[in-house]
């Protein structure tokens, strides 16, 4: 038996945000779909999952076409196992959908909701590939001060998510 590990980037425009996750069945594309469009109405999005068994087709939908093809071509070059990615059109934040997506019945777990530069980290086998963790943004650079606080207090006032 062989392990390789593989790293495959995420290839969008740089200030969509996504989520990548896990789930356990392939009901997970519809399930989502519900919950992003009865949650956020008007959402722009596409989602894509990898199936592992039966046909083992890249699964998708959505309601943006730009959207969909992305997460089409980012879950086929990832090709692991019930791992899914939906893409968030511009103006449209994981935040907002976040915890709905999580609390679908399917869905396992969560590797990272963002709109940095994303690597994914595989392990591939005889049998298939699955994800083993995320390098999400780059390294850390320090510690924030006084003038760092105050701006990121700014900057959640001025986009709406603090008072």
């Amino acid at each position: 038996m062989t392990l390789e590990l593989k790293i495959v980037t995420i290839e969008k425009p740089e200030p969509i945000n996504f989520i990548l996750g896990q789930s356990h069945f392939i009901k997970t594309v519809e399930d989502i779909y519900e919950i992003l469009v009865t949650t956020v109405p008007g959402i722009k999005f596409g989602l894509a999952f990898c199936e592992s068994s039966g046909k083992a087709l890249v699964r998708w939908a959505g309601t943006d076409e730009k959207m969909i093809a992305l997460a089409q071509q980012n879950a086929l070059a990832l090709s692991a196992g019930h791992s899914f990615i939906l893409f968030l059109g511009e103006g449209f934040y994981p935040v907002n959908v976040l915890n709905a997506v999580k609390n679908v019945p399917e869905v396992v777990g969560i590797f990272c909701a963002t709109a940095n530069p994303v690597q994914v980290i595989l392990a591939e086998t005889e049998q298939g590939r699955g994800i083993l963790g995320v390098i999400d943004g780059i390294k850390t650079q320090g510690v924030e001060a006084d003038e760092d606080i105050a701006w990121r207090k700014n900057f959640l006032r001025m986009i709406g998510y603090k008072l």
